[in-house]
């Protein structure tokens, strides 16, 4: 396997509108879909697109919503092999509202996905250990995480680790930090990990990665919306990658878009002569290109160019 992602899925209720709610207010939206989401999801089948043998270990409810996530999974050749079904608990969903300038606030119900545990992690131990990159995000319980990070730095070390630390919390125990080869948060993540005010600028952004460092990470990295990404590693050499300049509709899941195309990236052999500021780059115009159309999964580009600078 190639990319591995132990994570959430989540059915997106989305809500189009002219402008976001004030507290209180009741608006008339524009247009009403249901899609395909989930932080680890999103991020396996964007791997998946644009071709990475990709595999998922999550849990889902036995109800229709996840019925049509399974086979949404199937659809676009991820592996379920480890996605279980839970009558515990309904499948994931995560009510999404997007104005007319592409911003949106999310509200997510785990379900399924909090009952994904160290047992499930332990039942997918090959699968897992087979991977070149795995992937983890912050939807599931945090101790399934770092079980599953643990299996991997001691039993498979060359394992490529991404720890995307979303949606935002106020506290990581340092192993999450160590055990993960890339770590990476958007800026009101970061500001929250770090108790930092107002990360919108590159410079700002720079502060906020060599403090991850401090912490233990490898590279660390944080993305800036449309300013780019910047990233450093442990000899504080700092990097600013820019986006291409678009005109955004939907800006929903187009980090988990970075984040599953550069998996992909690192997993693909034939890509080890490319530099990794080079495949931090491509992610970043990938992701670009998936906020030019409305969804989420179904924004995500079946393909990417190498050789454009």
């Amino acid at each position: 396997m190639e990319v591995v992602v132990v994570g959430s899925c989540m059915t997106d209720l989305i809500s189009y509108v002219p402008k976001l709610p004030n507290p209180g207010e009741t608006l008339h939206g524009t247009e009403f879909k249901i899609g395909f989401g989930g932080k680890g999801a999103n991020q396996a089948v964007m791997a998946a697109k644009i071709g990475s043998r990709t595999a998922m270990v999550a849990k889902l409810g036995t109800d229709t919503f996840g019925d049509n996530y399974l086979q949404n999974l199937k659809d676009v050749g991820v592996d379920v092999s480890c996605v279980g079904r839970t009558e515990a608990a309904a499948s994931g969903i995560a009510t999404i509202t997007v104005d007319s300038k592409a911003e949106n606030v999310i509200v997510i119900v785990g379900g399924a996905n909090n009952l994904l545990s160290c047992d499930d992690v332990t039942a997918a131990r090959d699968v897992i250990l087979s991977a070149r990159v795995a992937v983890f995000q912050m939807e599931i319980p945090l101790q399934t995480n770092i079980a599953a990070l643990e299996l991997i730095k001691s039993e498979s070390p060359d394992t490529f680790t991404i720890f995307n630390a979303a949606p935002a919390t106020d506290f990581l125990p340092q192993t999450v930090y160590k055990l993960s080869d890339v770590f990476c948060v958007n800026e009101s993540e970061a500001e929250r990990l770090l108790n930092m005010e107002d990360i919108r600028t590159v410079e700002e952004g720079f502060k906020a990665v060599q403090a991850f460092i401090d912490r233990g990470c490898n590279v660390a990295m944080v993305t800036l919306g449309s300013k780019g990404v910047v990233y450093c590693d442990r000899s504080k050499k700092l990097e600013h990658v820019q986006c291409p300049s678009v005109l955004a509709v939907d800006t929903t899941g187009a980090g988990d878009s970075f984040i599953g195309t550069l998996a992909h990236l690192v997993a693909k052999k034939e890509l080890e002569g490319i530099s990794f500021y080079r495949k931090v780059e491509i992610a970043c115009q990938v992701a670009s290109e998936s906020v030019t159309k409305t969804g989420t999964q179904s924004s995500y580009p079946c393909s990417y160019k190498i050789d454009d600078a």
